[in-house]
């Protein structure tokens, strides 16, 4: 089955499209690009959730027709005929705890400017069977990426999957690119590039200890994050340490590694597959690196490094139209597996 893939993170670096041959066990990528956001819409999303109502539907329903503009101008690009599209769409509420999750980017208006059909909105069926509605990528991890022993995420928030005692496992761990984007900000910067202002810094123990002792990092999975939990918890912490730009970065990096090796190191890890954004932050990568001596740290091609999550969503996409699970309890806290996805129907011209 071809399925095109579509990701919008936390990071609101773009939009990932990665188009894929699919199969139960089996991908193969056929093209893969990043749509930047104009900033019109960064500056939307980014503060989207202290609009009204109806600024929410309206954005709902706008950012689905232009993920479905620019879906048809990338498919009329490569001249390939396809058979669905898997949408994860853009999180703007994520509090399980309350029963809810939302990803905006309406499913019928992709599948009205498409023509095609469209499964999107996979979070929201486990919420309500009292899970996390995250993390979603394991199920991909286990099916696709399975010759590693643990496959680490470094997107907006850090995730990490693993098996331990015959079942995969997975969660969140702490913020990452949202945190080290945001200061990169300060200093005219979109991201740290390859960390080298965060090597320019220096460690500030006191903070770093701060960050260390908040409460999530001692709750026991499943556990998942939201910018909510990022802007009520975590950054004002770091904003009112105050300090140069340089030294918050460094610690904020030394945070993540040590969250990272804290988790990892708990497990019978040999090998760890990193991808997103932050595998090219080497000076975060060798900071993991270092605290994990006896795990093999892998960072694939830049194709699996980008759109790692994009491939993965086409994957859940395809096990949703298959009726196969495509969200595991084991990693969510729902009190079952399922099959999750809203689809919505194709066109007849």
């Amino acid at each position: 089955m071809t399925i095109l893939g579509l990701m919008s993170g936390t990071s609101l670096d773009g939009i990932d499209l990665a188009l894929c041959d699919i199969s139960d066990r089996t991908y193969r990528v056929l093209a893969a690009t990043t749509v930047p956001y104009a900033e019109s819409w960064q500056r939307r999303l980014a503060s989207l959730e202290h609009a009204s109502a109806l600024e929410y539907a309206k954005a709902h329903v706008e950012l689905g027709h232009l993920y479905g503009v620019e879906i048809r101008k990338f498919l009329s690009d490569k001249g390939v005929v396809v058979d669905a599209v898997a949408s994860h769409g853009h999180t703007i509420f994520h509090q399980p705890d309350l029963g809810l999750t939302t990803q905006i980017g309406d499913g019928d208006a992709i599948a009205a400017e498409t023509g095609l059909l469209v499964v999107s909105n996979f979070r929201t069926f486990d919420v309500a069977l009292g899970g996390q509605g995250a993390p979603l990528v394991p199920v991909g991890d286990e099916l696709l990426f399975g010759q590693y022993d643990a496959c680490l995420n470094l997107g907006g928030i850090a995730n990490i999957s693993y098996r331990a005692d015959g079942h995969r496992v997975a969660f969140d761990i702490c913020p990452c690119n949202m945190a080290l984007n945001r200061l990169a900000a300060r200093l005219g910067y979109p991201f740290d590039p390859e960390g080298s202002i965060a090597r320019r810094g220096a460690c500030r123990s006191a903070l770093l200890d701060l960050l260390d002792g908040l409460d999530f990092y001692s709750a026991k999975p499943p556990k998942s994050l939201g910018k909510e939990w990022f802007l009520a918890d975590f950054w004002p912490r770091v904003d009112a340490a105050g300090g140069s730009a340089e030294d918050l970065l460094c610690t904020v990096v030394h945070h993540i590694a040590r969250q990272v090796a804290h988790i990892v190191g708990q497990q019978r890890i040999g090998s760890m597959l990193i991808t997103g954004g932050g595998a090219f932050n080497k000076y975060l990568v060798e900071c993991i690196a270092d605290l994990l001596p006896s795990v093999e740290v892998v960072v694939p091609d830049s194709e699996t490094v980008n759109y790692k999550e994009a491939i993965i969503f086409a994957f859940l996409g395809y096990l949703r139209l298959s009726g196969q699970v495509n969200t595991l309890a084991s990693v969510t806290g729902a009190r079952c597996d399922s099959v999750g996805g809203t689809i919505s129907g194709f066109c007849l011209k």
